[in-house]
């Protein structure tokens, strides 16, 4: 499902106009972004935790040449973790 098609859904349940929705959504992940890059995390109980982690700088391995050792530099990337309700009901599926 893309964000046009979650943005119907929303709106067919919430009898919404649909362009609305997507705003909502397009809001929605700005939020969030802007929340991540201030440090900080976005928890929707039940749901899941959006959160930024650092990926410490480490050796790797150059996948052209595999003798060749190359520097991964560090950098922060995003992270979910699922909540409870999310993953209690996917268990009962």
């Amino acid at each position: 499902m893309n964000k046009v098609e979650l943005a119907e859904k929303i709106a067919e349940k919430l009898n919404l106009p649909r362009k609305q929705m997507e705003t909502v959504l397009e809001t929605f992940a700005q939020v969030v972004i802007d929340t991540l890059k201030g440090g900080n995390e976005v928890t929707l109980t039940g749901f899941g935790t959006f959160s930024a982690r650092r990926r410490t700088a480490r050796m790797g391995v150059n996948p052209q040449k595999p003798s060749e050792r190359i520097e991964i530099p560090e950098v922060v990337v995003p992270k979910f973790k699922a909540g409870k309700t999310l993953k209690d009901s996917l268990k009962s599926k």
